[in-house]
């Protein structure tokens, strides 16, 4: 713990006299809105500022500046690291404003929304936002981190689909940002995270979309090599209406998970596609035919039900999460995945996914981002409940099982990080360059410089934040 000096207790006692919102030091009422939703992460900043406007961000950002405190940002919590008392947390969960527009297919949205907020407003006009797996994350931190969605091969990323961002940066100004205004700032929001400001509003593209035909097919373990290799020959020359992941899953015995699942090692095999329900229903046929399954939740559905594809956890947890990308997958490496994370293999990880990318993602954009991994097959994320074995010595057990087919690089969502050579895994060295000196622009004094932000050249990272 660092011990503040009475001028720095002063600053915030002035900060939190500027704010329209509210400021929490350790012990009142709001401090609670640093909690993360890794139960396991240690957060715990200075004060915690609830913003109720942009203003209230230049006002946290330029109090940090004068007192040699930097600034992180959050809102639902997923994807933290560890942060201290250096730090003033901003939380931007009353910037919860959700404008959609119908007739221009697009939805300006503060940083406190959530994506099933953006659904449930979409969805009465027929338009879908391109959300995550889980449509309990918060849109800003999923957009910044580019956005790998249920219906990725289809549509692409979803931070292609950004239009504009309303940015404070780390000396305090309120930035319009679009391919048009700081086009240089687009570039590198779309992927980048929070190296470069701290998003308030986001302005984004809908989709012309009120159904889908998808859910999850869920397998006993016992059938898991013949399923596991079904669906791989399923993910050669899937069309770009489709979109799947296979999840190997171990998910404990409680009341919210369906009794086929709980306690036991099943398979999940995800899938998600636009085409005509009787044309996806054929793609999937083969994956039905290999084996019974336990539980059959694919069907036509509503887009508001985009959530049940991948079924994530609702309620905060500790957990471990490693993730990495890889080429062109072989049955070999089916086998070899099977053999460290299969229903033999004492594998202590919860879920063990690997999901299909390519399709439209694999293409450049009208507009260039900092996403540098248009070229990857698959990526594989595992994520395990701390305590249940050695996680991070498995989940490097899983990296090696897998080396021959990866690719070396990470996704800058999914499992979070602040080390160098997660960073450098996340961007080649071009981006590495560009990011870190538009962050020294935008942010000279480094208020910024928390969590998985690119700042001096080679990439080394701040050593705490959430990302998020």
């Amino acid at each position: 713990m660092t011990v503040h000096s009475s001028t720095i207790d002063a600053d915030i006692d002035s900060l939190r006299g500027e704010l329209t919102g509210s400021l929490a030091t350790a012990g009142e009422p709001g401090y609670e809105l640093a909690m993360p939703w890794n139960l396991a992460v240690p957060v715990r900043p200075l004060a915690v500022v609830a913003a109720r406007d942009a203003r209230d961000v230049v006002s946290t950002v330029r109090c940090a500046a004068r007192t040699g405190l930097r600034v992180a940002v959050g809102r639902t919590g997923h994807g933290a690291v560890p942060i201290d008392d250096n730090v003033l947390f901003v939380h931007t969960g009353h910037l919860d404003s959700c404008v959609v527009d119908p007739e221009t297919r697009t939805a300006r949205l503060g940083a406190g929304v959530i994506w099933q907020d953006v659904v449930d407003a979409a969805a009465p006009h027929g338009l879908a936002p391109l959300c995550g797996s889980s449509t309990a994350v918060g849109v800003v931190g999923f957009l910044t981190g580019a956005g790998i969605g249920p219906l990725v091969r289809t549509f692409g990323l979803s931070s292609d689909h950004v239009l504009a961002f309303e940015l404070v940066t780390g000396e305090g100004d309120i930035l319009r940002v679009t391919a048009d205004q700081h086009a240089e700032l687009f570039w590198g929001l779309r992927g980048g995270k929070s190296t470069l400001g701290i998003v308030t509003a986001v302005e984004i593209d809908l989709m012309k979309i009120s159904h889908f035909y998808g859910g999850a097919l869920y397998f006993s373990g016992s059938d898991a090599s013949a399923v596991a290799h079904a669906w791989l020959d399923l993910c050669a020359d899937l069309p770009e209406h489709t979109s799947t992941s296979m999840a190997l899953l171990q998910l404990p015995a409680l009341p919210q998970v369906p009794p086929p699942l709980a306690g036991r090692f099943t398979v999940a095999i995800r899938f998600a596609s636009v085409a005509e329900p009787d044309a996806a229903q054929a793609l999937l046929a083969p994956m039905r035919a290999v084996a019974a399954p336990v539980i059959d939740a694919v069907g036509v559905l509503p887009y508001s039900a985009i959530g049940a594809v991948h079924a994530d956890p609702t309620d905060p947890m500790p957990s471990h999460e490693f993730s990495c990308l890889t080429n062109r997958l072989t049955h070999a490496a089916v086998d070899s995945l099977l053999a460290v994370a299969g229903p033999e293999s004492g594998s202590p990880q919860t879920v063990v996914e690997l999901r299909l990318l390519g399709g439209a993602l694999a293409r450049e954009p009208q507009h260039r981002s900092a996403f540098c991994h248009r070229d990857a097959a698959f990526t594989l994320f595992t994520v395990g409940v701390p305590g249940h074995g050695a996680l991070d010595k498995h989940a490097r057990k899983v990296e090696q099982a897998m080396a021959p087919w990866s690719t070396g690089g990470a996704l800058p969502n999914f499992a979070a990080g602040v080390e160098p050579e997660r960073i450098a895994r996340t961007y080649d060295e071009d981006t590495v360059h560009w990011l870190s000196a538009l962050a020294d622009e935008h942010d000279p004094s480094g208020v910024l410089r928390v969590g998985p932000v690119v700042r001096g050249i080679g990439g080394a990272p701040a050593a705490q934040g959430v990302i998020m």
